[in-house]
């Protein structure tokens, strides 16, 4: 059985090891596609490693394995630090498909770069077995552990496959052109694969990086109001409450909700144990005892604010 940090080291020691060999084919055939797959490997490997920390921390934080002092310094707990990560992989990974397709575009309008197609092949179709290997293994492993950051870095691992497939059609007509009446292009090819995959890169992350950034906006996601609100609605009925109020955000793998509930100044006095009890149920059913989601329920008597989430329970 595997743990997000287990498959995100895993998939580290691959990234890395696919980074050591992109740069090193690229310099020996001398492609600039090469080393760009070389290069995006190795900024993924950085974003995995940050990944690494922040799941151990908020592993860690949400069994008491952290020390007193970060407890103290975070006491609302590491979940905001997910979406964050996410939004910034998602800007980096664009930024360098920028930066790759500028490049390419510069490279062809100067007459293109030759580059020694046999090692090249030979780089594609190694990095295209192993890159696929790893993205099954993954991908079996995330069905069970259902982590955002995991997802992201089997996002990350299918664009790497797309990059490879795409070098080795290139490489392979670029060596059968030798010696034809295109061979003209053969300088061409490198530059124009390099194009082709930095522009179809660039908007992949774009759906990671809006559902970041809504998390780190606190956009409240429908599905979550909605259960909210249908626990809510039953609780308040059942208990006699005259109205309450919702609010509610997802940070990362953290749902966070907020109940508040009028009662009626007029209801008999409960014993502490009973609201306890309310409380349970209502965490039970909406956190289902999972240890990242922060759900708090209040009790008042004070009329509630208009123009917030509200539905009458009487």
């Amino acid at each position: 059985m595997r743990t997000e940090q287990q498959a995100l080291k895993i998939s580290l020691v691959a990234i890395l090891i696919f980074a050591v060999l992109g740069i090193s084919f690229g310099l020996v055939s001398g492609s600039s596609a090469i080393i760009f797959d070389g290069v995006f490997s190795l900024v993924d490997a950085v974003m995995s490693v940050v990944s690494i920390v922040v799941s151990s921390l908020i592993v860690r934080s949400t069994s008491n394995g952290i020390s007193r002092r970060l407890q103290r310094r975070f006491t609302m707990g590491f979940w905001h630090f997910e979406p964050i990560i996410l939004a910034v992989n998602a800007l980096l990974m664009m930024s360098v498909g920028a930066y790759a397709l500028v490049q390419s575009v510069l490279a062809l309008l100067s007459g293109g770069r030759e580059i020694e197609f046999g090692p090249a092949i030979i780089y594609a179709v190694i990095i295209l077995v192993l890159t696929l290997t790893v993205t099954a293994w993954e991908y079996r492993a995330n069905k069970r552990i259902r982590s955002a950051l995991v997802d992201m870095d089997i996002k990350g691992w299918i664009m790497a496959a797309g990059v490879t497939s795409a070098l080795l059609i290139a490489f392979v007509i670029g060596f059968f052109l030798d010696g034809t009446p295109l061979e003209w292009l053969r300088p061409y090819v490198d530059p124009a694969v390099l194009a082709v995959v930095a522009l179809a890169l660039i908007p992949v992350p774009l759906s990671i990086l809006r559902k970041a950034v809504a998390e780190l906006a606190l956009v409240t996601p429908e599905p979550l109001l909605r259960e909210a609100e249908e626990v809510a609605a039953r609780v308040g009925e059942s208990q006699g409450f005259t109205d309450f109020r919702i609010y509610a955000a997802q940070l990362g793998r953290a749902k966070q909700i907020e109940i508040i509930f009028q009662v009626p100044a007029s209801m008999p006095p409960k014993p502490l144990q009973q609201w306890d009890a309310i409380r349970a149920g209502i965490q039970r059913e909406l956190g289902q005892d999972d240890p990242n989601h922060w759900i708090t329920v209040i009790y008042t008597t004070k009329e509630l604010p208009e123009g917030d989430i509200a539905v009458r329970t009487t």
